[in-house]
């Protein structure tokens, strides 16, 4: 008999086959684990980058609402100071009516003034010495004693 015989390098390859197939199974079965850890990494990361998306949305909802909240509130200052605007006009309109009103009046009075000084003072010379007014008398009580 040949030093391998048939049986013998049949055996040996059985015997390598074998491990082949356990070093097989067990490369298959860190493959596998392998696999499912990378999974779970990826399932970690789709979550959070779901919960990252879910921020940013609502991040930008916020701020599409402030940005709303403060073109109201400028429009709404706007229209308070057009009509606080208004308001000071009109208080100045009166303030100058007034004014004018007044300057009126001081000349009405200059112009009465003026009028009754002239009146009296060129009055008496026309009519004469008529008195308007009779002669006060004095009179005085003596007491008797």
């Amino acid at each position: 008999m040949p030093p391998f015989s048939q049986d013998s390098k049949l055996a040996v390859l059985e015997s390598k086959l074998g491990i082949y197939e356990d070093l097989s199974r067990e490369m298959l079965s860190k493959l596998e684990a392998a696999v499912e850890k990378i999974s779970e990494g990826n399932n970690r990361i789709a979550t959070i980058l779901a919960k990252h998306d879910e921020r940013i949305e609502q991040s930008m909802k916020t701020d599409e609402l402030l940005v709303r909240m403060i073109d109201e509130i400028k429009d709404e200052n706007e229209k308070d100071h057009q009509e606080i605007a208004r308001k000071f006009e009109k208080i100045e309109q009166k303030i100058e009516d007034l004014v004018k009103f007044r300057w009126q009046v001081g000349g009405v009075a200059a112009v009465a003034v003026i009028a009754v000084t002239v009146f009296n003072a060129f009055v008496p010379k026309f009519i004469g010495s008529t008195q308007l007014t009779p002669p006060q008398h004095s009179s005085s009580i003596e007491r008797a004693r």
